[in-house]
């Protein structure tokens, strides 16, 4: 059996959800995407991959990009979910316990 990376796990979760996630959802007239959004809900997640590793979410550009983006987002009412490796691999608890709170939205 393959092991799913963690980003493939986030993935697993959020359509096991029963949630109609939209995965690279275009939430304004830039170019900004979540990595999956619920519209309806103004709900944005995002996964930060490569964050211990010197990954592009933690360098210059991407980083000062990223924060371009969620301050957009928030501006024009969305909420953001971030979720690490970490997070998915060591407490997948958490994020469980964020889609419960979304259901009662």
């Amino acid at each position: 059996m393959m092991k799913l990376t963690p980003k493939e796990t986030l993935t697993l979760m959020l359509h096991e959800s029963g949630l109609p996630f939209v995965p690279e959802y275009r939430f304004s007239t830039r170019r900004f995407k979540f990595d999956w959004a619920l519209p309806d809900k103004k709900i944005g997640v995002e996964y930060e991959g490569g964050t211990f590793v010197n990954g592009a979410h933690s360098r210059g550009a991407h980083y000062s990009s990223d924060c371009t983006k969620y301050n957009l987002a928030g501006l024009l009412g969305w909420t953001v979910l971030r979720y690490t490796a970490d997070i998915v691999r060591d407490n997948p608890e958490q994020i469980y316990s964020d889609i419960e709170q979304i259901k009662e939205r």
